[in-house]
């Protein structure tokens, strides 16, 4: 019965959802291990009579498998969503999730590099060499626009507008939004543009895509993390650096700065403000370094 029930919640997420195939296949994992659990501890328990108790249960067997406090949180989002299909398509009288809590999560603040970090950073290219010239566009575009690493590598010629100072970037969730753009990363994609991406072979499919690779093709995610990885390394600056790190110090210093945090969520394409106000977090902890350094009487 299990297996019939999946495929219609499969059907449901695709269709009617319209989620990513790697967004589908982790909710099913998730329901699957429910359907495992049950089988091995509630076997004469149907899915029409499971129940809180029954959930609660299932979610102590995850915990007892040591699983980060997010990756339960996300596996128990999968469950959740599979129980009001179920009540939405009315195979069940009510939805036993509804009063199942997510184990409480420890938000850890992000690795934030300085200015002068950043500058370092950028100072470590070579540019001497094509692919020094696409990386400096790459990351000041990261960093001026605080882009994810996904939304870098998709970004398409057709959705610049640098005669405005705007980018139209795809999101999470296949969300459109425009972004400003700074002069600096202009300047750099107009200069990678004219001078080395003019000069690649273009594979078929890949014309609109700005960033290529040396075969003409789109940029991995692996890529742009080795770049930043090894221009870290050569900057010799210290922790773990990666593409997220250009925007978490995008959001962090925008902040810093006095930014309004309604804009900073927009410009970070975050649905909720809540996941923006980390930032007010990093820059609670700024301002007490500052007034460590600089007040007479924390010297």
């Amino acid at each position: 019965m299990w297996d019939a029930y999946i495929k219609g919640f499969k059907a449901y997420l695709m269709l009617e959802r319209g989620m990513s195939d790697n967004t589908v296949e982790a909710y099913l994992h998730d329901v699957a291990m429910l359907r495992d659990h049950m089988q091995d501890e509630h076997k004469e328990i149907s899915l029409q009579q499971m129940e809180l108790a029954h959930l609660q249960s299932f979610l102590q067997s995850i915990h007892e498998l040591e699983l980060a406090a997010s990756t339960q949180s996300r596996i128990l989002s999968g469950v959740k969503s599979f129980f009001r299909y179920m009540a939405l398509e009315e195979i069940l009288r009510k939805d036993p999730t509804q009063l199942l809590e997510a184990p409480k999560q420890k938000r850890a603040l992000p690795h934030v590099l300085s200015i002068a970090d950043i500058d370092k950073l950028f100072e470590a290219i070579d540019h001497s060499t094509p692919e020094g010239t696409r990386n400096r566009a790459m990351l000041e575009t990261m960093y001026s626009c605080g882009l994810r690493v996904s939304e870098l590598i998709t970004l398409k010629l057709t959705n610049l507008y640098l005669d405005v100072g705007f980018i139209k970037v795809l999101g999470k969730g296949d969300k459109e939004r425009l972004v400003p753009i700074g002069e600096e990363a202009i300047n750099q994609i107009q200069i990678y543009r004219e001078h080395i991406r003019s000069h690649v072979s273009i594979k078929r499919g890949q014309e609109d895509v700005l960033f290529l690779n040396r075969r003409g093709a789109g940029m991995s995610r692996i890529m742009v993390f080795y770049i930043i990885k090894d221009l870290a390394a050569k900057a010799g600056l210290s922790g773990e650096i990666h593409p997220h790190t250009l925007r978490h110090s995008f959001a962090t210093h925008l902040v810093e700065g006095g930014a309004d945090l309604r804009a900073v969520q927009e410009m970070m394409g975050h649905k909720s403000i809540t996941t923006t106000e980390i930032y007010t977090h990093l820059d609670r902890s700024y301002l007490r370094n500052t007034l460590e350094k600089f007040h007479p009487r924390y010297k």
